[in-house]
């Protein structure tokens, strides 16, 4: 049985933690007794549950915290009326008598006991826990109010003259249940990304014999069935059929895209109209989907600085509301107040000086924030780099595989007056068509991605150390270097001035004869993405400075940059150098996020403010990264800063909001302005603490209005 860490709270409401959970990807998580997921919800999910306590007490508090917090509510609503109804100072507030009957007197303290036990215990409970941890917070405050109320009642019924709480007691834990409920409510509508995940995968796969298994029985190797409109169950790999399928969910990639024999398929995504043999590649608990999962499960556990700083305030704030309510009570028998009012008003600050506003403020904001970035392909490993992301001066993009594709490509091709480009392309393809060299195969995919003929091609030769040859359409076609120049015409003019300028950006250039006549020729290079271009206008225009940063030679980094529009880069820079080019940039006093993909830029990803692993790039990228983008895509870059500083904000908003409620009511509920006829009463003091409550949970869900593809 896992122990749990002194202090550590439950993900769901802050609160401290009574129980480890761990999911089949190893993820360790901690939970409250009231967020303890219900047993048909691990076995569900495949998670599986240790617990620091008996399965009992998850049972004695319910699984859904939510619906237990609202059916407390509701009897102790129906019980808080007569206990209202038959209270004296109601009946004298408003000038009404209730119908009397035998026993009527002891409405108050009958039900007043039923509701504080009924409805108060479960704060009594999770107090206990705090105290056990040392961690005193929220729900001590709470424990502390209605325990002093109750006694008080009861002393003042039995023992002592004064005025009952009853009535004040019962209104104060209706408020409190209310806003727990209110706050349960807007956790759940915030949405656990982990519990979106997991519905995405069927539990079940339909093998090509027909029979069906569960998920987990798949073996790598096994084939299976997916029909049209049903979701993909596992990765694999198609060996039948074609369809489009809508990855959406797991890349964030708008657009179905198109599958067939040999193409890839991510579990968890849905099918389109066709039907699909799939092969299984892994197994369960290493598809993509697992392997997000288990980075949402990190993201969760995680803590920006602004959460830290508000569980600092939190557990401040139940001491400074312990020293006011004592303070108050000191002062208010110095100047001679009745044992009552003085016990009142320190019931009130401690009521009014729940963090409960507080302790909701930033975990919502966080949990609605994953699930946007979860839906828009983004992976946040590490919420203090996230938050981090918010003051970037500068991205710093490696080149291969990020602003290029990292494959060779065409990216120019010049023809003589009497051809034409396309006509060139076509007889190097054709020549080209069966070879496996990488500008072989470069040439045939720029022919067929521009639908440009390619005619077969007879009597294929290579030609050492100069190219290769063949006969095409009734001619001899040369493909080839410089070197084959040799025995032909010269090149023309303003083609030559194009072949030159490629070759100082560092591109190859190849030749195309035709019955030894130059007809044109072609540079290849490692092609820019089409989104880098998007990318890098769409940080400039946020102020953000872009750069670049590549082992490759001078003149190539320089054509990239030249072409994307970038003023500063770094060129043939070993791997091991490349952390010390993002020291650089920080001594200048920037905050630089470096953006790569391969194992050789871990070390500047771990020593960059933000790292961030783009494509899911190798598994050493993806550890040293604190984010990770699902997609190859660079202008998601952007969406990670709007984000970032969209979340900070509303956490700001709300810290705002709940420490400064705290700041203005302490003073007024320990009786500040009582001499002006200002006396904060507890009920009232309640239902402000659950007001503001409400206020945070509202203006945490207004981040879902965020649109991060604008």
């Amino acid at each position: 049985m896992e122990s749990i860490p002194v202090g550590t709270k439950c993900e769901k409401c802050g609160m401290l933690a009574e129980y480890v959970v761990k999911d089949t990807t190893g993820v360790t998580h901690y939970y409250c007794s009231h967020h303890l997921p219900s047993q048909s919800g691990l076995s569900e999910h495949g998670v599986d549950h240790t617990s620091s306590k008996s399965s009992g007490a998850a049972d004695k508090h319910g699984a859904h915290s939510a619906n237990m917090f609202r059916d407390r509510f509701w009897l102790t609503l129906v019980l808080t009326i007569p206990v209202v109804a038959y209270s004296q100072t109601i009946q004298q507030l408003l000038g009404f008598s209730p119908p009397d009957f035998y026993g009527s007197n002891w409405i108050g303290p009958i039900l007043g006991s039923v509701i504080f036990f009924y409805g108060g215990l479960v704060f009594i409970q999770s107090a206990i826990v705090e105290l056990k941890a040392r961690q005193p917070g929220m729900m001590t405050l709470i424990a502390i109010a209605i325990t002093a109320a109750y006694s008080y009642s009861l002393a003042t019924t039995f023992f002592i003259s004064g005025t009952e709480f009853f009535w004040e007691l019962s209104t104060l834990i209706l408020a409190m249940l209310f806003g727990h409920w209110m706050e349960m409510r807007s956790v759940t509508a915030a949405g656990s990304a982990l519990d979106e995940l997991a519905k995405l995968v069927p539990d079940q796969a339909e093998l090509i014999s027909g029979k069906k298994v569960t998920v987990s029985q798949l073996r790598i190797g096994d084939q299976f069935i997916v029909r049209p409109g049903g979701r993909i169950p596992i990765d694999g790999l198609v060996v039948e059929g074609s369809s489009s399928v809508d990855e959406a969910v797991i890349t964030g990639e708008s657009k179905p895209v198109s599958k067939q024999l040999d193409s890839e398929v991510i579990g968890g995504t849905l099918n389109g109209d066709g039907s699909l043999t799939v092969e299984v590649t892994t197994t369960a608990d290493k598809t993509a989907l697992a392997g997000i999962m288990r980075l949402v499960a990190e993201a969760q556990q995680s803590k920006s600085r602004t959460q830290l700083l508000a569980d600092r305030a939190a557990f401040y704030l139940a001491f400074i509301a312990i020293v006011a309510s004592l303070g108050a009570g000191f002062g208010w028998l110095v100047a001679g107040a009745t044992t009552a009012f003085v016990i009142e008003r320190m019931v009130s600050v401690l009521v009014i000086a729940c963090p409960h506003a507080l302790g909701l403020a930033v975990p919502l904001v966080s949990s609605i924030s994953s699930k946007l970035s979860t839906q828009n392909g983004i992976l946040i490993r590490d919420r203090k780099v996230f938050e981090a992301a918010r003051k970037i001066d500068v991205v710093l993009f490696d080149k291969t595989g990020t602003l290029t594709t990292g494959e060779y490509g065409v990216t120019e091709v010049w023809a003589i007056p009497d051809s034409v480009p396309d006509t060139v392309l076509g007889f190097a393809a054709a020549v080209d068509f069966k070879s496996e060299h990488f500008v072989s195969r470069a040439i045939v995919k720029a022919a067929t991605d521009k639908n440009v003929a390619i005619k077969q091609a007879q009597d294929f030769k290579r030609l050492p150390g100069r190219g290769v040859e063949a006969l095409v359409d009734g001619k001899v076609i040369k493909v080839g270097g410089r070197s084959l120049l040799a025995d032909s015409q010269a090149v023309p003019l303003d083609v030559a001035k194009k072949i030159t300028a490629a070759g100082t950006e560092g591109k190859t250039v190849v030749y195309v004869l035709s019955n030894d006549r130059f007809v044109g020729a072609m540079a290849l290079a490692d092609t820019i993405r089409p989104e880098s271009m998007a990318a890098v206008k769409n940080l400039k225009e946020a102020g953000i400075e872009v750069a670049m940063i590549t082992g490759d030679a001078k003149p190539v980094a320089n054509w990239v940059a030249s072409e994307l529009g970038l003023n500063q880069f770094f060129a043939e820079v070993l791997p091991e150098h490349k952390s010390d080019k993002v020291k650089e940039l920080q001594n200048q006093g920037k905050k630089v996020a470096m953006v790569g993909d391969g194992v050789n830029d871990a070390p500047a990803l771990v020593v960059a403010d933000v790292g961030i692993a783009i494509g899911a790039g190798t598994d050493v990228a993806v550890e040293s990264a604190g984010i990770i983008l699902v997609r190859n895509d660079p202008r998601d870059i952007s969406k990670i800063i709007v984000l970032a500083q969209a979340t900070y904000k509303k956490m700001v908003e709300n810290l705002i909001w709940a420490t400064g409620y705290n700041a203005l009511a302490i003073p007024l509920a320990a009786g500040a302005l009582a001499s002006v006829g200002i006396v904060l009463q507890p009920w009232l003091g309640a239902l402000l603490m659950s007001v503001s409550t409400v206020i945070v949970a509202f203006n945490a869900q207004l981040l879902r209005g965020l649109r991060l593809n604008k």
